[in-house]
């Protein structure tokens, strides 16, 4: 496995070895042992999969204390543009984000730690995205950042109209009204 650093401290851009013949592929999408040594040692306990069309931009989300989460994310069909953006309180690429093309035929993942939103917008005409979470899900503790915060300026390759959000995604404060995250345990 190859381990690309993103400019962000912790998140790292993930290349499995690929072993691929006339009959298809394999590799691994998982194994503790490798993930450990490349300095990710979570304890997984949730999975999560969605299906989505053609310029469907889910998030910026994350979650707060205590259910924050860190994810190992990655397009199992088709391609999707995946963003970070740095909310840890104190880091010195707090308020950075980084985007990196996620897709079936790449095989690439995302090791996304605590302390960042994410989001993703689908690129091809549909995704299977699928995740690794190292906490439950818990709504309570939902948060989310505005997609076109002027002051973050990400870039989603995707013109405006031609995305689809849900009304909970369009309503989410800017990045300078939220509240950064600090590490809780």
């Amino acid at each position: 496995m190859n381990i690309i650093e993103t400019g962000l401290s912790g998140a790292r851009i993930i290349e499995p070895k690929v072993f691929g013949d006339a009959r298809g592929y394999f590799f691994e999408s998982w194994n503790r042992a490798a993930f450990e040594a490349a300095g990710i040692a979570n304890t997984w306990v949730q999975d999560n999969e969605s299906k989505s069309c053609f310029g469907v931009l889910r998030g910026l989300h994350y979650q707060a204390a205590p259910y924050t989460q860190a994810k190992i994310v990655r397009a199992a069909v088709g391609a999707v543009l995946d963003v970070i953006v740095d909310i840890r309180k104190g880091s010195p690429t707090y308020g950075r984000h980084a985007a990196v093309e996620l897709s079936a035929e790449n095989k690439r993942m995302l090791y996304v730690p605590r302390g960042f939103a994410h989001g993703f917008v689908v690129l091809s005409d549909e995704a299977v995205f699928v995740y690794k979470c190292d906490n439950i899900y818990m709504q309570s503790s939902e948060r989310g950042i505005m997609f076109d915060d002027p002051n973050l300026a990400i870039d989603w390759r995707i013109p405006p109209e031609k995305l689809l959000l849900s009304d909970k995604d369009r309503k989410h404060p800017s990045f300078a009204d939220i509240t950064p995250w600090e590490e809780t345990r």
